[in-house]
C-alpha cells in the first residue's frame, strides 16, 4: 500500500458527520479548515439518502477529502464523496452486517469501484446505537479483539481495522495491543475524544483517530483534538 492509491496512510485525523444532525454554517466551515484530514459522513439513526444528499451538498464546496460511510444500501449516495468506506462488522451475531446488506447493495446499484473500500469494524460498547442495531458481541477479552484484527489483515486482506467504541471513550490498552498486532492494515479508533488529551493517548496507538460527537457539543473541545499534540 503506498499513500498515492491509499491516502489514509497519511492521515492522523478523520472528522465524522451525521446527517442526522445539523451544524452552523460557522461551524461547519471551522470544522473543514481546522486540520483535520478528512471528513467522514456517516450515521446509525435516522439515516436516509435525502439527509446523506443534504449533507454532502454542504460539503460540496469545500476541497477535503470526503468519505461516505453507508448505513444502509438504501443511503449510499456516491456522488460528490471521493470514497465509500464500507463496514463489515465482525463481532455482530447477524451476518447481514458482514455479507447481506453488502449483497443487496451490489444487486441493486451501480458501483463505482474505485471509490469503495471495505473496512473491518469491530463495535465495542454495547450501549451503542450501532452496537445494538447489529447486535454486536461487545463483551470480548483483548485477545479476542486482537484475533478479530488480525482475521481482517491476514484472512480478508482488508485495509482498515476500525475499533468502534461510538458514545464512550474505549480502554487504550486494548488499542494497543491491536496496534501492535497489525503490519499492514491501518488502524483507526472512534469513540469518546472530546479533548487534547483523549485525542493524544489513542493517537499513540491508532493510525487515524475519528472525531464525531464533540463537534455537536462544544467546538472549541473539537479544536483541541486536532494535531499535532
Amino acid at each position: 500500500m503506498n499513500p498515492q492509491t491509499h491516502p489514509w496512510k497519511n492521515w492522523k485525523h478523520i472528522t465524522k458527520l451525521d446527517p442526522d444532525k445539523s451544524l452552523s454554517h460557522d461551524d461547519l466551515k471551522t470544522i473543514v479548515e481546522s486540520g483535520t484530514d478528512a471528513i467522514m459522513i456517516s450515521g446509525t439513526q435516522n439515516i436516509t439518502s435525502k439527509n446523506v444528499s443534504q449533507l454532502i451538498s454542504l460539503l460540496k464546496d469545500y476541497e477535503i477529502p470526503k468519505i461516505l460511510e453507508p448505513a444502509t444500501p438504501d443511503a449510499v449516495v456516491a456522488e460528490d464523496v471521493d470514497y465509500v468506506f464500507v463496514p463489515l462488522v465482525l463481532n455482530t451475531n447477524d451476518l447481514k452486517w458482514i455479507v447481506g446488506k453488502h449483497k443487496d447493495w451490489i444487486m441493486n446499484q451501480t458501483i463505482d469501484w474505485n471509490k469503495v473500500i471495505p473496512e473491518a469494524y469491530i463495535v465495542l460498547n454495547p450501549q451503542s446505537a450501532v452496537a445494538k442495531l447489529t447486535e454486536s458481541k461487545t463483551d470480548l477479552t483483548s485477545d479476542e479483539v486482537v484475533a478479530y484484527a488480525r482475521y481482517a489483515e491476514k484472512y480478508l486482506r482488508l485495509p482498515i481495522v476500525y475499533i468502534e467504541y461510538s458514545g464512550t471513550y474505549g480502554d487504550p490498552h486494548v488499542i494497543k495491543k491491536v496496534s501492535e498486532s497489525l503490519n499492514e492494515a491501518s488502524l483507526f479508533y472512534g469513540g469518546g475524544i472530546d479533548s487534547r488529551a483523549t485525542a493524544a493517548e489513542m493517537k499513540r496507538y491508532a493510525d487515524v483517530i475519528i472525531v464525531g460527537n464533540v463537534v455537536y457539543t462544544d467546538i472549541d473541545k473539537f479544536m483541541e483534538t486536532i494535531p499535532p499534540f
